[in-house]
């Protein structure tokens, strides 16, 4: 049995705790919160549930990654809004996969929202709140020892090969995987998938009605976020109806 220990650090959307049983200090419980938060922090809210979705939604999707030869920091689901994981260190730096434009990328190069990109673009970002997590390139980042040049390799390897997944995944739930965040983390030498898959860290659009299951929602105070977000734990269920 699996119980928590003090809390490690709190986040936007989780809370990290360790472990009671000291015999598995590489493990920790990730809490999933019902905060939403867009525009770094300066938009914030709650919704009844957003956290039990996001649990639920990426522990489907990290295991499936996993059975796709993947590796991720996934364990298992634990309760409704926990899951267990190995313990990484995280590198502080989030790498973004992009498959079509949307958000800054309108702005930064000019061109009309849903654009698709003729090949998938990887960008990193420094993770640091204070300075709103600013595009770099690996330049910057093995300048101020942030990463290693092989790392920042095997991570954009690692996020291609992730999206090439996704890409299909989703669009077999009739969905086109618009663009999507990811983190690293460092364990025993090896560099595998850490924190979540949800609604919050990707741009999920319907295929025919080109309609947001995501957190652009909320952003954009169109439909309810968190419909989407049920629309989407929804479709992922029927697909593994469908594969029993």
């Amino acid at each position: 049995m699996v119980t928590k220990g003090s809390i490690l650090y709190e986040g936007k959307a989780k809370k990290v705790y360790s472990l009671q049983n000291n015999n598995h200090d590489n493990q920790c419980v990730l809490e999933f919160k019902d905060d939403l938060t867009a525009f770094d922090g300066n938009l914030k809210d709650s919704r009844d549930g957003k956290g039990i979705l996001n649990n639920k939604i990426s522990s489907q999707l990290l295991n499936y990654l996993e059975n796709q030869g993947v590796s991720t920091h996934f364990i298992k689901c634990l309760s409704d809004r926990e899951m267990l994981v190995t313990k990484t260190k995280i590198i502080p730096i989030e790498v973004v996969v992009r498959n079509i434009v949307a958000g800054s990328l309108v702005n930064r190069l000019g061109l009309e929202k849903g654009t698709e990109l003729a090949y998938p673009v990887v960008e990193f970002y420094y993770k640091e709140d204070k300075l709103k997590d600013p595009l770099i390139n690996e330049h910057h980042a093995i300048a101020i020892n942030l990463a290693t040049s092989y790392q920042l390799k095997e991570m954009s390897n690692l996020a291609l090969r992730i999206n090439q997944l996704l890409k299909q995944y989703f669009y077999d739930l009739n969905l086109i995987l618009v663009d999507f965040k990811l983190e690293f983390g460092r364990v025993s030498g090896e560099i595998i998938l850490s924190d979540e898959i949800t609604p919050d860290t990707c741009r999920l659009w319907d295929k025919l009605t080109k309609e947001s299951l995501d957190k652009d929602n909320f952003r954009e105070n169109k439909r309810d976020v968190l419909a989407g977000y049920e629309e989407l734990y929804q479709r992922i269920q029927r697909r593994l109806e469908k594969d029993v």
